[in-house]
């Protein structure tokens, strides 16, 4: 089942929405309940007042802490001590004086002056007028006053009162004197003063339990309410999924449908890259990709046709020469032979530079460096051209030896390089010029320098010099014969052998090459 990107991104961002909004009930949940928890150990601080003033009354009395029992007795006598405070409290409440019965007796006479009552009229006709309203009833007395809470009753505020089993008595160096024994849970003081001074202090144990009603019933309508916050995260998702997708999918199906055009071989698509994330430069290597393969693409279109017609031209004299024979219009001469036997070797050469190439394309090159003289081996290769450079009326300058001349290198495979350098030289540069050949080393490398005359080589051409069937045409033109292989062939040889080799102008006015191959390490 295909799992599109936008049901990815809505997923994600549901999860992490959950995640935030359920951390932030459990934090919210445990914060609540622990800040009750200081909540309620305060009022329980509160409520020791009257202990704290009943021991701060003893013990001015008996100047310390002699009064408390010994022994065991002492983890329970704070607890019967609340008891009994509480006892004698509930007896002080009850013990209020009866209210004042009221008397059936006629109050005296009020003055009229003061009162303003009218007197009570005589019998008229044996008639007696109705009695005047009696004086309102004296005020009820009070009500009992209310009792306090016993410490060991549960509250109405949820508050559990097992105080008198989490109360410890210290002296005022905090040691032990009565009451809980103290353990790990952390107490909280309430200091005894006497005078001024502190004798002592209460410290209560926070109770184990959050039993704090409001806090529950606060967590309980947070947990009613998790489901609007459960759709709102979904909805929010949702948009946030959708506005996600949107702006991540549309570069993406670009990139998909080039990258399906470039794999239909049409590589001249290219993606804007204009974004300045991640997408922009994945678009900005896919243009650098399609790019070189429109470039490779061309170079191998290029190669099939270069090669096509370098085969095609010896093989075209080749069957005009063998087609005269047959017909007879041409005879059997040794000049015949010789002209055949010359494309044949042509021919031959070019499905050797060919092979070699391939090979280096590969990374199959056989090459075996060992050191070698590299001057003493160029100048024997030069002294092989000296017949054909005079008959070219070119004159040949070797340099000065230099003073350090071994390098690693296949002396067969440097061979190769020198002969088609020379060639190079020979067929290009015009008669009555100079072919020079000097040398230098610095501390890695040696550096074999071969300078021709005029004709020079324009500053374009240069950096072209060296690939597959490229020829100046203006003075280095296939009338003087080759491929255009042999630059390319001697550049990816000595990459095999960890040299390079290097075009320039030349000061003669011709074409500079320079050949540069590590050197051999001296022997101890």
């Amino acid at each position: 089942m295909k799992f599109s990107i936008g049901h990815r991104l809505f997923l994600s961002v549901l999860l992490a929405i959950l995640a935030v909004a359920a951390s932030a009930v459990y934090l919210l949940r445990q914060n609540v309940l622990a800040s009750f928890g200081d909540y309620a150990v305060g009022i329980e601080l509160d409520r020791l007042g009257e202990l704290s003033d009943s021991l701060a009354a003893r013990y001015r009395a008996q100047g310390s802490w002699q009064f408390l029992p010994a022994g065991d007795e002492r983890r329970g006598w704070v607890a019967q001590e609340l008891v009994r405070l509480q006892d004698e409290r509930e007896r002080r409440a009850m013990a209020v004086p009866p209210a004042p019965e009221v008397s059936a007796a006629p109050l005296p006479p009020v003055p009229l002056a003061r009162t303003g009552a009218a007197i009570p009229a005589a019998p008229v006709d044996g008639v007696v007028p109705p009695a005047p309203p009696a004086p309102p009833a004296p005020p009820a007395p009070p009500a009992l006053p209310l009792l306090p809470p016993r410490l060991d009753a549960p509250q109405a505020d949820g508050i559990t009162h097992d105080l008198h089993q989490r109360v410890t008595l210290l002296d005022a160096d905090g040691g032990y004197l009565a009451g809980r024994v103290p353990g790990e849970l952390p107490l909280v003081h309430r200091a005894i003063a006497v005078g001024g001074r502190t004798v002592g202090l209460l410290g209560v144990a926070p109770s184990g339990r959050p039993s704090d009603a409001m806090a529950l019933t606060f967590l309980e309508q947070l947990r009613s309410s998790l489901w609007p916050i459960v759709a709102a995260a979904l909805g929010l998702s949702a948009l946030a999924a959708v506005l996600l997708a949107r702006h991540f999918r549309q570069p993406i199906e670009r990139l998909a449908e080039a990258a399906g055009a470039l794999a239909g071989g049409r590589y001249q698509v290219r993606l804007p890259a204009t974004r300045s994330d991640e997408l922009g430069e994945l678009a900005r290597h896919f243009n650098a990709l399609a790019q070189q393969l429109e470039s490779a693409e061309g170079a191998r279109r290029q190669w099939v046709a270069d090669t096509s017609h370098e085969l095609r031209t010896p093989l075209a004299v080749l069957r005009a020469q063998l087609e005269a024979l047959q017909d007879g219009v041409r005879s059997a001469t040794p000049e015949t032979v010789e002209s055949m036997l010359r494309q044949v070797l042509a021919l031959n050469k070019l499905i050797d530079e060919l092979y070699a190439l391939a090979r280096s394309d590969l990374g199959a090159l056989d090459c075996k460096p060992v050191p070698l003289d590299l001057w003493e081996l160029a100048t024997a290769q030069a002294q092989g051209f000296a017949t054909r450079l005079q008959a070219a009326a070119l004159s040949f300058e070797p340099g000065a030896a230099p003073a350090r001349r071994q390098v690693l290198a296949d002396p067969d495979r440097l061979r190769q390089v020198l002969d088609n350098l020379f060639e190079n030289s020979l067929r290009y540069t015009a008669a009555g010029g100079r072919i020079a050949l000097h040398a230098h080393a610095d501390a890695a490398c040696l550096h074999l320098v071969v300078d021709d005359s005029a004709p020079g080589v324009p500053d374009d051409a240069l950096a072209r010099l060296a690939e597959r069937f490229y020829r100046v045409d203006a003075s280095r033109s296939r009338a003087h014969g080759g491929a255009g292989l042999g630059l390319a062939l001697c550049r990816r040889l000595l990459e095999a052998q960890g040299g390079s080799l290097a075009f320039a102008h030349s000061p003669l006015g011709g074409l500079r090459v320079t050949l540069s191959l590590p050197l051999a390490k001296e022997a101890a």
